[in-house]
């Protein structure tokens, strides 16, 4: 188990950007998450420095997202082969790293077949560029049908799901558990203080990397 944390907006110095990160992981917290779209990358910037300072890279998890827009363009956002794999060297440049944990899909793309999206990470996976894939925001069927489609082409298949978890929208309890419990895929959540669904049960402030580390 690891404890887990995201990382979307900075302060306003680095050296306060940077303080927070510190404590998390001087708290025992190693799973940070960030993605490329966070205050347009800055949120990477910032996490990376941090993880340089604070901590040594082999001992934390890194997870970042792809799809939302970083430039005017139509290869400037979504989940096209050639807008990963720029994404991908932009992320791990701002990181300072050679490698993510894990790399998310943060929305699904309507615009691209996900055979090409799914055959493009599966290559970021190959090249050693990300350790597994992951996956964010999306329907149960979208989810199922793209771990259908990876198993079938033999590609890399997302061991992650990350998706909204609030009192007041409750959608999302009904079909995702099911399907991933059905799947050996874990749910980190998404606005709820760091909160995981595993093994059909919460656990505050956690969630199951054993497949990472």
């Amino acid at each position: 188990m690891a404890a887990a944390t995201g990382a979307i907006t900075p302060g306003r110095s680095a050296r306060r950007r940077a303080s927070p990160s510190s404590r998390r992981l001087e708290s025992g917290i190693n799973f940070f998450d960030t993605a490329n779209r966070y205050s347009l990358g800055n949120s990477e910037e910032i996490l990376g420095r941090a993880i340089r300072d604070f901590a040594r890279r082999d001992e934390v998890v890194i997870a970042t997202k792809v799809y939302g827009r970083m430039r005017p363009g139509p290869n400037g956002a979504g989940l096209s082969r050639k807008a990963i794999f720029a994404e991908i060297d932009a992320s791990l440049g701002r990181l300072g790293m050679d490698h993510v944990d894990l790399y998310q899909i943060h929305r699904w793309d309507y615009d691209t077949p996900i055979e090409e999206t799914l055959e493009a990470l599966h290559d970021v996976v190959k090249v050693g560029k990300a350790r597994y894939i992951g996956a964010s925001s999306m329907h149960a069927w979208q989810f199922a049908r793209a771990l259908g489609i990876a198993e079938r082409h033999g590609w890399t298949r997302f061991v992650s799901m990350q998706n909204l978890v609030n009192l007041l929208y409750r959608e999302e309890e009904r079909e995702m558990p099911r399907a991933l419990a059905t799947t050996a895929t874990r749910l980190t959540t998404l606005r709820s203080a760091s909160s995981v669904l595993a093994n059909n049960r919460v656990i505050a402030s956690s969630v199951s990397v054993r497949m990472l580390v």
